[in-house]
Order: C-alpha cells, then structure tokens, then sequence
C-alpha cells in the first residue's frame, strides 16, 4: 500500500523531485511503511526527506522543516498520532503550500488532498465480528488473521484547487470519494 501511496502522490505532482516523508518513528506501524516509500520512492528516481514527530508539538515543526527543505509532495504515514492531528496537519500543510498524500480517507476529510488506503470505519465494523466470535467462545488464536482487500483513493478537489492543482481525469476517474 505504501508504494502505491507514492505512485499517487507522483500522479497528482508529476514534476516532483522530492517527496517529504511525516513519519512517527515510535509507532511499530511506521518501520515497514517508510521502507516501502523508500524503495518506491528510488524506484521512480525521487529523493526523500523525513521528518519524524513523536508528540503532537512536534507536528507543526516537522511540517515547517519539510517545507524548508523544499519537498514538491509530502506523505504522511499511517499512524494512530498522525491520524488524530489530520486536521492540522492539513492546515498546516496548506499553508505551506504542499500537497499531502495519505493512508486514511479520515485525513482527505479534514482537509488533506488525496489518501489511499483502507477503510477504517469497515474495519471497525469488521472487529465487532471478531469481538462476538469471541465473546461465544471461540479461542483469539483460532481467528483468522484479515487485511481488508478493498482500498479506497479519496480526492480533496477544495484543497486541490487552493493548492494550484489540477487532478488528472484518470485519477478522478479511479477515485471512490471525490470530496467537493
């Protein structure tokens, strides 16, 4: 998923050079994920930069270094911290001018540009099946482990437009949520 993360924000910013990486290092989500980036990112012969915020007071000074160190696109990495400040994240980014790429749909809602990932409230749902299960009886190791096979590409056309952008026809046409 992360790779396909970068192949996006690639899309919607074809002249990119430098992809900023918002990583919260402390979060055991975040290793795998910024390695995949990584990876994507030489892959499509891009340079990463990283900043890396472990409490929410950090946020606005790793959105500023980012800015500084002059990325044409940032992602922002699946983690319960960044997830809960997507609102100023946005903001944040906004104001700095750079388009931000995500992993939750709840992060286009705030205001972000565009994420790719799964769908949080289907997962919630999903854990109330497993709750049951074992609420009846059924021992957690006899559970299936699942990964959600639907993933959803959410565009902020509001944020694309003060930004500059102009979001191509065939990303608009594979998005699930274009948000106006």
């Amino acid at each position: 998923m992360p790779a396909k993360q970068m192949e996006f924000a690639h899309a919607i910013a074809p002249g990119a050079t430098r992809v900023g990486l918002l990583t919260n290092l402390q979060d055991p989500k975040t290793p795998p994920q910024r390695q995949e980036l990584v990876i994507a990112a030489r892959a499509l012969e891009l340079t990463v930069v990283e900043a890396d915020v472990n409490r929410p007071e950090e946020i606005e000074g790793a959105v500023e270094a980012l800015a500084s160190q002059r990325v044409d696109i940032v992602i922002v990495l699946q983690t319960t911290l960044l997830l809960s400040f997507s609102r100023s994240i946005a903001e944040l980014a906004l104001a700095k001018r750079l388009p931000t790429v995500y992993g939750y749909r709840e992060h286009v809602l705030a205001g972000g540009l565009m994420s790719y990932g799964v769908d949080v409230p289907w997962c919630v749902r999903r854990s109330a099946y497993f709750v049951d299960k074992i609420l009846r009886g059924t021992p957690p190791g006899d559970l299936p482990v699942e990964f959600p096979t639907k993933m959803l590409l959410s565009i902020n056309l509001k944020t694309a437009k003060a930004l500059g952008l102009t979001v191509p026809p065939t990303l608009l046409g594979r998005a699930d949520d274009v948000i106006e």
